[in-house]
């Protein structure tokens, strides 16, 4: 079965919330999988396990509740957010294959740009090294002295070097998803700064352009929309 790539300009964040929710309760075994393709007003995001103390400064940009896993993120214009409301049975595989899925077809748009994305274990969503972003070397940050040197030291920062570009949050319902991903192509990060984005503090955030890509946000979002339909499908 195909999947329906829809592409819905800059929509306000609500609507869209209860418009997938709506698709999800309808939808059938003969429902045809889509991509919503989209980016919204300024506006943060907050998860169902999301403390509220992760939301710093919110001022005024408005927070939503919403039923998705993770913390707060923020979504603003030069974003593209992506939305696959996929029928995971009918697909063929489960929750952390899909997650999987999802991050590889980031790593591949990043790749199309030149860019090499990263994976942090047990933390969601896509990472590049901020001195460079182009570097294709393994990820293996080296520890500052101190820090992993035996009982007692300093946890090591996961993040150390790092700035994620691409948010993940997902939702299941009835064996089918909704919310989706976040990849900052030309935004405003400083709303980034107000929130500990998905429950890190000082976790850094950084987009294409700051990396030095010069991409539109219709590329971009080309780019990832194909991504998406090749590596979700069955």
């Amino acid at each position: 079965m195909t999947m329906e790539t829809r592409q819905l300009g800059r929509v306000d964040y609500l609507p869209t919330y209860q418009a997938m929710q709506d698709f999800t309760a309808a939808r059938d075994d003969s429902t045809p999988d889509a991509l919503w393709i989209c980016e919204h007003p300024p506006v943060y995001t907050q998860g169902l396990a999301g403390k509220s103390d992760h939301i710093l400064n919110p001022g005024d940009i408005p927070v939503v509740q919403t039923n998705r896993g993770g913390q707060v993120t923020f979504h603003g214009p030069g974003q593209v957010v992506v939305y696959p409301l996929i029928d995971l049975k009918r697909a063929g595989y489960f929750v952390k294959e899909y997650v999987y899925r999802i991050e590889e077809s980031v790593i591949r748009t990043l790749a199309h740009f030149g860019v090499t994305g990263h994976r942090v274990g047990s933390a969601p969503g896509i990472y590049v090294r901020l001195d460079d972003p182009f570097s294709h070397a393994r990820l293996s940050l080296p520890l500052p002295p101190g820090e992993g040197g035996g009982e007692g030291s300093p946890a090591p920062d996961p993040f150390r070097g790092l700035g994620k570009i691409a948010a993940l949050g997902i939702k299941v319902s009835r064996h089918c998803t909704y919310h989706g991903v976040a990849l900052n192509v030309a935004m405003d990060l400083q709303p980034f700064s107000r929130i500990n984005p998905c429950g890190y503090a000082n976790l850094k955030t950084t987009d294409l352009s700051t990396i030095g890509v010069s991409a539109s946000w219709q590329d971009a979002a080309d780019v990832l929309g194909q991504k998406l339909a090749t590596y979700l499908a069955p």
